[in-house]
């Protein structure tokens, strides 16, 4: 049976299953969590861990049903906690969380037709197609959503299924098409290397909703670039400048008649388990880079060895989007750009919107609950 003892040496409490599981659990860690120090409704702490005197040890340790009960010489004299419960959240163990998806990375052999599809109606309607679009999403960094009407709002319906939109310094939308004294190079019909948007936000835009309304025009194909597999295979080649890339913070710079807004932001960045978490490329709105000149000489042959990489086709799949449909990726993994286009030949018009990462994540996990 469940039984548990205090290792005091250790200070320590240690639980062992009836199935041979044992795990140990600190004083302090139980005090922390246990139920009746939170809110009853909001589920938030309520209780002052600073009312613990340090020299606090269990007075009693037993098992009393499926509970853990322990007495403690002094705040807050006693805690009780589901087996259940702690069997699941013991100390090492992470909880599970439905909004991890693991990434699998893509190249060029990905192919236009092998970015997940899936149809506007039924994730508008369903919730199981919302969720299974949303994986989708999540795993390759990139999803196409087709049939959509040709107004604005379709995509923004879509996007707001998920959270409110990211707000940023062009709205809570924005027009990409040709047009007169352009403020950035999208407004233009010049070709977009790939990049990443916004990274003179203190905290770049999430997930990105790309609304074709129209794209007649002679060429202005869209391109995309898994940065994750760009990072993979850089630190593969270049192990000590993908190190340099993680820990060097460059400047970005967005400025008009409006706005000023700056930030820096290590282009590669890794997790606390070393993986990369992100990348925040964009050559065309980087700032003068004011770096040491000894770290200038390093910095500049990492960052056009990574360039090279981007730009290299065996990355991209190319594809020209057509009206009804939306492309979504993750702003800080997935690279975008797009083929010049010749504005006389046609129309072409995109309606684009942000919805963060963590409220992307957040509807994830509440979806997981069904």
């Amino acid at each position: 049976m469940t039984h548990a003892v205090d290792c005091a040496e250790k200070r320590m409490v240690q639980v062992s299953w009836n199935d041979g599981l044992d795990a140990v659990f600190p004083y302090i860690w139980l005090i922390d969590n246990d139920p009746a120090g939170f809110h009853p409704d909001t589920k938030e702490r309520a209780f002052d861990l600073t009312t613990v005197s340090d020299d606090t040890v269990p007075t009693d340790v037993q098992i009393v049903g499926n509970t853990l009960s322990v007495s403690w010489s002094g705040t807050p004299g006693q805690s009780e906690l589901d087996l259940d419960w702690l069997r699941e959240h013991r100390p090492g163990q992470r909880r599970a969380d439905p909004a991890i998806v693991a990434a699998e990375t893509w190249r060029s052999d990905l192919g236009a037709d092998g970015v997940p599809r899936w149809r506007a109606e039924d994730i508008a309607t369903s919730d199981e197609a919302l969720k299974g679009w949303m994986t989708d999403t999540r795993k390759y960094g990139l999803s196409i959503i087709e049939g959509l009407d040709d107004n604005a709002d379709a995509g923004w319906k879509i996007a707001a299924r998920i959270a409110y939109l990211r707000i940023t310094n062009f709205g809570d939308g924005f027009e990409v098409k040709s047009m007169p004294n352009p403020t950035n190079l999208a407004f233009t019909a010049l070709a977009l290397p790939l990049h990443t948007d916004l990274p003179y936000q203190e905290c770049p835009p999430g997930y990105q909703f790309l609304h074709c309304i129209a794209n007649e025009a002679e060429g202005g194909e869209s391109v995309f670039c898994d940065g994750f597999a760009v990072a993979e295979d850089f630190k593969a080649r270049h192990p000590e400048q993908f190190d340099l890339l993680t820990r060097v913070a460059i400047p970005f710079r967005y400025h008009d008649d409006k706005d000023d807004i700056r930030s820096r932001h290590p282009i590669l960045v890794t997790d606390t388990d070393g993986e990369i978490a992100e990348i925040c490329f964009n050559a065309h709105i980087g700032d003068v880079v004011d770096l040491e000149p000894e770290q200038l000489v390093a910095f500049y042959p990492a960052y056009l060895n990574l360039m090279r990489l981007i730009r290299d086709p065996s990355y991209a799949v190319s594809l020209k989007l057509r009206a009804g449909e939306m492309v979504v990726f993750d702003n800080r993994r997935v690279l975008h750009g797009r083929s010049a286009f010749n504005p006389d030949s046609g129309f072409r018009h995109l309606h684009g919107c942000y919805v963060d990462r963590g409220d992307f994540d957040s509807k994830l996990r509440l979806l997981g609950r069904a």
